[in-house]
């Protein structure tokens, strides 16, 4: 089960069927299975206090991943976004905010997976299979 809700603020997801799919075959691909992945969109200001909260983090971030996966290669988490996050990212990068948005949503689908972004090698690797995964889209 896949599923998206805004919890702050009023969100709708562009295409959210295709981008459904899209997601679920991207796991598909990579050997997984949704179990039950929720992906949350809210303002910074929620997301900061989830950081805070969870991870001791006092900063803003565009995406914090709640594994809850109890089997291998079953997914189950909650992934939380920042619209707001996401939007400001788009303008420093100059994409546009749906594109931006798509990235940010598989992002923390691989996270779920596995792939880190901790040194720049992993984040090399993790940007390559974002990259690919986009234009699947």
């Amino acid at each position: 089960m896949l599923n998206f809700f805004a919890e702050d603020i009023p969100f709708d997801l562009a295409k959210p069927l295709k981008t459904k799919k899209w997601i679920k075959n991207t796991s598909i691909s990579e050997g997984y299975d949704i179990s039950e992945l929720n992906y949350i969109f809210c303002s910074d200001e929620y997301l900061l206090e989830i950081n805070k909260q969870y991870l001791d983090h006092d900063y803003f971030t565009d995406i914090i991943t709640f594994d809850n996966s109890e089997e291998d290669n079953k997914l189950e988490g909650d992934i939380y976004i920042s619209v707001d996050r996401v939007r400001e990212n788009a303008e420093t990068f100059q994409a546009d905010f749906e594109t931006e948005m798509r990235r940010v949503l598989i992002h923390g689908l691989l996270h779920l997976m596995g792939y880190q972004d901790d040194t720049e090698s992993l984040k090399k690797e993790m940007r390559a299979k974002e990259d690919l995964y986009l234009l699947q889209f």
